[in-house]
């Protein structure tokens, strides 16, 4: 399957790329995650455990499934004042 995955705030600067194309058979987006952290180094920072993330604009959880050209993003909790 091809995904769209989106990193935005810290991550998209931490990880030099604010999006790309992922191909692979991931089940969740757990799955997704546990890839990408395979690339070791400053990708280690999607293992945060206040990761939020969304699947076709809308927040999920990590145990959403995905499906063939989903838009996943992943981004760090937002905090108001």
């Amino acid at each position: 399957m091809k995904l769209n995955v989106m990193y935005f705030a810290r991550y998209r600067e931490a990880l030099g790329v604010d999006s790309e194309t992922v191909e692979g058979e991931f089940a969740t987006l757990e799955h997704l995650r546990a890839h990408l952290l395979q690339r070791k180094d400053v990708w280690q920072v999607l293992a945060e455990p206040n990761l939020m993330c969304a699947r076709n604009e809308e927040l999920c959880k990590l145990d959403e499934p995905l499906a063939e050209g989903d838009h996943v993003a992943f981004f760090p909790p937002v905090t108001g004042g």
